[in-house]
């Protein structure tokens, strides 16, 4: 075991002889992706291994947590998580265990399960006004003439929303094929969606690799023959690219927004902008770094070595522990008489009793000056007092609701969480 003196910068912090213990969490240690983590962990005199997720066991009491490994405990700085479909809830379980501990993990428990639910990842996406293709989620095989019409009519795409690496996609052209595919999908126990097919990005996408907020490789990915998925396992064709400034950006939000340090960005070049089509939680480094000759392995080991002191926490979690406080969102859209109103006339005696936050157009804007101005679409997000958020903002909602007339089981304070 060697030692190395760390990453830090001038100004970063104090500068020490250490070795990062460092473990891959992965079921393939000879794929490609997993040995050049291996191999440039090892170039930086890390002290690596590559552990099975499904030999690690978790031991969780009032005492301190464990991760066990063939009896004995896991003991480590940082955490690259290459976790398959197929273990998800496992693996996210020992994600979540290693975040206990207070270990560094590059993707969260929470990001890797949002990224792993398509349209979960497509509600926090639009919620943030991320752009992405217009999708519907159908029940029952009756909804799919709804959602035809809904998405732009044929043809589409069906896709479930657990598949990964191109798996359960269909480029459909009629209805009736529409119909039989989602009762089929449907039959099998799977959530099915229905999605815009953006005809001007027919076999093409572009993937972006985005590691600590920074996007570090972009490739366009091109499918063969009839294929129209791109993925590079399903032999398509790779090549490097410059990535205009706009789609670095929706690339960068998409991978904050679901807590993803680490993440595969995939991008539909569309008439109206760069469209998000997924978010992965464990992309593979083989076509990207072979289309682009960036060493992305060794971006994402540099950032785990820097960022191996900290730890994820669920800020909302948090913020919820203390009695009688918790987080509180009101959304302006639903309480029209807000609309053109200053904070200060919202707002009549903020203290230390809670914060607050306007959210507009995908930005937050904290503490915002009591002559600012809502508006249609803004969202007002609070924190502190339960009942002392409720008192201020109450009267305003009670007056929303006699204005519209609507009964108030409907419209009411919504947790949220951010």
């Amino acid at each position: 075991m060697k030692n190395r003196p760390t990453g830090l910068k001038n100004g970063e912090g104090p500068r020490h002889i250490m070795t990062v213990r460092l473990a891959i969490l992965s079921r393939g240690p000879r794929l490609y992706s997993t040995r050049r983590l291996l191999e440039e962990a090892e170039k930086r005199d890390c002290y690596v291994e590559v552990l099975d997720p499904m030999r690690l066991s978790i031991t969780v009491g009032n005492e301190e947590p464990r991760i066990l490994n063939a009896g004995w405990p896991v003991e480590i700085d940082a955490v690259i998580p290459r976790i398959g479909y197929s273990i998800t809830h496992h693996g996210v379980a020992l994600i979540r265990q290693f975040e206990r501990l207070g270990v560094y993990v590059a993707n969260s428990s929470d990001g890797i399960s949002h990224s792993r639910d398509k349209l979960h990842a497509t509600q926090l996406l639009t919620k943030n006004r991320i752009p992405v293709p217009t999708t519907c989620h159908v029940r029952t095989w009756q909804d799919v003439e709804g959602a035809l019409s809904r998405v732009g009519g044929m043809p589409v795409v069906v896709k479930v929303s657990e598949g990964t690496q191109g798996s359960g996609v269909f480029l459909v052209h009629s209805e009736e094929r529409a119909r039989e595919l989602t009762y089929k999908l449907l039959s099998e126990g799977h959530h099915v969606l229905v999605q815009e097919y953006i005809e001007e990005s027919h076999g093409r996408d572009v993937r972006v690799i985005v590691v600590g907020g920074k996007v570090v490789a972009a490739m366009r990915r091109r499918s063969r023959g009839r294929e129209f998925r791109s993925n590079f396992h399903l032999n398509g064709t790779v090549e490097s690219i410059e990535l205009p400034v706009e789609y670095a950006d929706v690339a960068r939000r998409a991978a904050r927004l679901l807590n993803l340090d680490v993440a595969g960005v995939d991008l539909l070049e569309s008439n109206r902008g760069p469209l998000v089509l997924e978010v992965n939680s464990s992309p593979g480094l083989e076509g990207i770094e072979g289309a682009t000759g960036i060493n992305v392995a060794g971006e994402i080991i540099e950032h785990c070595i820097i960022n191996q002191g900290f730890s994820n926490i669920g800020l909302d979690q948090l913020l919820r522990s203390r009695p009688g406080h918790g987080v509180v969102s009101v959304n302006i859209s639903r309480h029209p008489i807000l609309n053109g109103k200053q904070i200060g006339d919202v707002f009549t005696n903020v203290n230390e009793h809670f914060v607050f936050a306007v959210a507009r157009e995908g930005m937050h804007i904290w503490k915002p000056r009591r002559t600012f101005m809502l508006r249609r679409g803004d969202e007002i997000i609070c924190y502190g007092e339960i009942a002392k958020i409720h008192q201020q903002l109450g009267s305003w909602i009670s007056h929303s609701i006699d204005n519209n007339n609507v009964s108030p089981s409907t419209i009411e304070f919504s947790d949220e969480s951010y």
